[in-house]
Formats: C-alpha cells, sequence, structure tokens
C-alpha cells in the first residue's frame, strides 16, 4: 500500500509545497487533510511561482487527482478563486475532489476571527481568515458542512438555524454590523452551484484506491509544532497538522499509513505568539531571514528565525512516527563561517534533553547549542549528495544522529528541480 504522509516537523513553513510537487510526479492522488486557506505552500516552475493556500499542491500535476478532505474547512470564495488563477497560471492541471464532510468558512467565522484575536491579552498571531471560528462550530455541532452546502434548501435550513446565534453572539462581543440571511444567500449560492460539481464522498475513495493499490500523497499544512493537542498550546492552529491528522483529516486508518516523511528547515521558523528556544533577534536572525526571504505565503508577515532546534525535533519525530527526513533551505546557510544546532536546553538551572510539553516551562528554557563548520558554494547548482559540501554532510549527518532518522531528502533550492532524493526508496 503506497502512502506517503508528508508533515511540516516543527512551526510550519518548511517547503512542504515544493517537496509535495515533486513527490507527486506519478502519484494518484495527493490529498490535503488539515487546515484552511491559513496555510500556504509556494512552489516555483521556472519564472512562474504558485502559491497554494487551499488547493493541494499536486493539483499542478496532470493525471493525478487532488483531494481536499474533511478535516479541512474550506473558504468557497478563496477556493474558487485560487481554482481560477492555478488553472490560469499552469494551462494544465490535474482533477480536483473536495470532501462532502469538509466544513465551509462562513462570513461570521472571519469577523469572530478578528474580534477574538483583538480581544486576547497576548495575541496568538492567527491569520483573520475564521479558521478557529469555523473549527468550534464544528466540534460544537453547529458548522455547515459541504453536503449541506452544495445542496441549496439544506444550505437554507442550516442558514436559518446557525445565523441567529451569530448574530447575538457578534452583538455580544461589540460587532453591530448587519448580518443579513438575503444576502448571504445571494452571495453563496452561486458559489455552491460552482463548487458542486467537486464534491463527493472522498472517504470511500480514498480507501478503495488504497485497496487499490493506488499512490496516494497526504499533505499536511502549517507543521507538527502547532497541533492542536501536542503543540506549544494555545499559541496553535485549530486541526491535526500530524500524521495521525492525515487519519482524521481523510478517513484512512492508522494501519494504512506506509511512511511518513517529516520536513525541517536547516535552520528553524515560526510565525505569530508563542515561545521559540531559539529565536536568533540579531543581526544572524536577519541575514537567515533575508536571503531565505521569510515572509509568510498567506499573511506576509516576517517569520521569527532562529538555529534549527534538534530537541524539538526528535520530540516532533517520536510523536509522528517519521520515517524519514527531508531537510530544506540548506542553500541559505551557505556562506556561514560556523552553523549551530540545539541539541538541550536548561530550565531553571538544570539541563534537560527532553522537549517539555508545558509552554510556560518551554518559554523559560535557554538552548544548549553545538557548533559546526559552515559551508561555501552554489549549493543550488548541485545534483547529486556526495557532491555537496563535506560541512553539509556533517551537518545533515548530526541531524540523523540526534533524531534517530536518516535524511532522505536535501532541497538544495527554491525550484522544483533543486532536490536530492538521496534515499527514494524511504519515501515510495
Amino acid at each position: 500500500m503506497p502512502t506517503l504522509v508528508i508533515v511540516g516537523a516543527l512551526w510550519g513553513d518548511e517547503a512542504k509545497g515544493k517537496l509535495v510537487d515533486v513527490l507527486a510526479e506519478g502519484a494518484d492522488y495527493t490529498v490535503r487533510f488539515s487546515g484552511g486557506n491559513n496555510a500556504g505552500h509556494t512552489v516555483r516552475l521556472g519564472d512562474k511561482l504558485f502559491r497554494f493556500h487551499l488547493l493541494p499542491t499536486g493539483f499542478l500535476r496532470p493525471g493525478c487527482t487532488a483531494v481536499i478532505g474533511g478535516g479541512m474547512v474550506v473558504c468557497p470564495r478563496s477556493l474558487l478563486e485560487e481554482i481560477d488563477e492555478m488553472s490560469a497560471l499552469a494551462g494544465t492541471t490535474g482533477n480536483l475532489l473536495v470532501s462532502g464532510s469538509a466544513h465551509v468558512v462562513m462570513p461570521w467565522h472571519e469577523r469572530l476571527d478578528c474580534l477574538e484575536e483583538a480581544l486576547r491579552a497576548q495575541g496568538i498571531g492567527t491569520t483573520r481568515k475564521g479558521i478557529g471560528p469555523a473549527y468550534e462550530d464544528k466540534a460544537g455541532r453547529r458548522g455547515i458542512r459541504m453536503f449541506d452546502f452544495v445542496q441549496p434548501e439544506r444550505f437554507r435550513e442550516r442558514l436559518r438555524e446557525v445565523l441567529p446565534l451569530k448574530r447575538r453572539l457578534l452583538k455580544a462581543m461589540g460587532d453591530d454590523k448587519d448580518m443579513n440571511e438575503d444576502a448571504i444567500l445571494s452571495e453563496y449560492l452561486p458559489l455552491a452551484e460552482r463548487v458542486r460539481p467537486y464534491v463527493v464522498d472522498t472517504g470511500s475513495l480514498i480507501l478503495e484506491a488504497a485497496a487499490a493499490g493506488k499512490r496516494i500523497l497526504f499533505e499536511g499544512a502549517q507543521g507538527a509544532m502547532l497541533d492542536l493537542d501536542y503543540g506549544t498550546y494555545p499559541f496553535v492552529t485549530s486541526s491535526h497538522p500530524t500524521s495521525a491528522g492525515a487519519c482524521m483529516g481523510t478517513g484512512l486508518p492508522p494501519t494504512g499509513v506506509d511512511k511518513v516523511l517529516g520536513v525541517c528547515v536547516a535552520y528553524a521558523t515560526r510565525v505569530g505568539g508563542g515561545p521559540f528556544p531559539t529565536e536568533l533577534d540579531d543581526e544572524v536572525g536577519d541575514r537567515i531571514r533575508q536571503t531565505g526571504r521569510e515572509f509568510g505565503t498567506t499573511t506576509g508577515r516576517p517569520r521569527r528565525c532562529g538555529w534549527l532546534d534538534l530537541v524539538a525535533l526528535r520530540y516532533s519525530a517520536q510523536a509522528n512516527g517519521f520515517t524519514a527526513l527531508a531537510v530544506t533551505r540548506v542553500d541559505v546557510l551557505a556562506g556561514f563561517q560556523e552553523v549551530s544546532l540545539c541539541t538541550a536546553y536548561e530550565l531553571d538551572g538544570e539541563r534537560v534533553e527532553r522537549f517539555p510539553t508545558d509552554t510556560a516551562a518551554l518559554a523559560r528554557v535557554t538552548p544548549v547549542y553545538e557548533t559546526l563548520p559552515g559551508w561555501e558554494g552554489n549549493i543550488p547548482s548541485i545534483r547529486t549528495y556526495d557532491a555537496l559540501p563535506e560541512a553539509l554532510h556533517r551537518f545533515l549527518g548530526r541531524i540523523e544522529e540526534f533524531v534517530g532518522v536518516p535524511v532522505a531528502v536535501v532541497s538544495t533550492g527554491a525550484d522544483r528541480s533543486e532536490v536530492i532524493l538521496r534515499r527514494p526508496e524511504l519515501l515510495w
């Protein structure tokens, strides 16, 4: 059963989109299983730049079916805009299916997201796209699913049930703007008409495809350290961007997962609030940010940058069951005389080598670093692992040794062609 789950190993923004695009060659299905248009995956093909938010990156591959899983929340307006934009830019794409179990992001979700973030004493740093409130409604059994949305009468019924609750809630939070049922129907019914042909029972389809031995790639958004249960709560997303989330968000049983690829950057980044032990608030951090163009695909916000945290990476590898690692953006660190890896913490005067799951404790740690020689050269032009600088070999080898997971992929640049599949047998 050739199934591969790709997970962001730390706090997201690891260049997963490019790797999904590369590994989707020859895949029968690529499946997004969590999040919404708060995510951002970027793929560079020659002089064209594709920015994905809702669509699975495999949408670019003709002959590959791209699936939006039931674990996602979908803004229909954003979905259709992205389909139109990608189709025009690419010229040819794969097929698209949308799970009828996916929940719909409605206008009140975006307004609630903005209000809630403004009222927090310490902002989480949400994208204000309505993702969190949509998941809240899903858990509270107030959500509108795609199955409801694309059937006009069912949509009207659900809207009449939910809208009065949202009006009262918004008013109580100080938002007096009118939210009119007729206006919502006037805008959203045409959207539903366009979305309807894509909506199917994708859960059954994925199970059938897996049983038939089809090659299926499951694409996570954000990163595992933002998981609602296992991340740095409350500075997390509202879904499960972990390998387990691939099962919950698609209907695939745990026994159906063949391999799990964890993707990390050669350094570390984070967007929004929350503890970040290796953050570099200095000229080194600025250099990494500018060289790596570390600005959010969705928000444009500058990312917080620091050295790679192997303690957090090992915790993530254990929680997700990584069978292989992909290390990206190794070209960004070219030219540094020395590079550092965090291999332990100091917490309240003691050395600790386990990742603290208490967010308050994590906020108090001081990283303990190992320093390694840096590397030089035109890294994006290198096409084989053996041709990489020896210092980079040592860097990657130390990651493998500490985390206990082999590095199967090295991304040497932004373009689709700038990737080295060092151990392809660990992928498919």
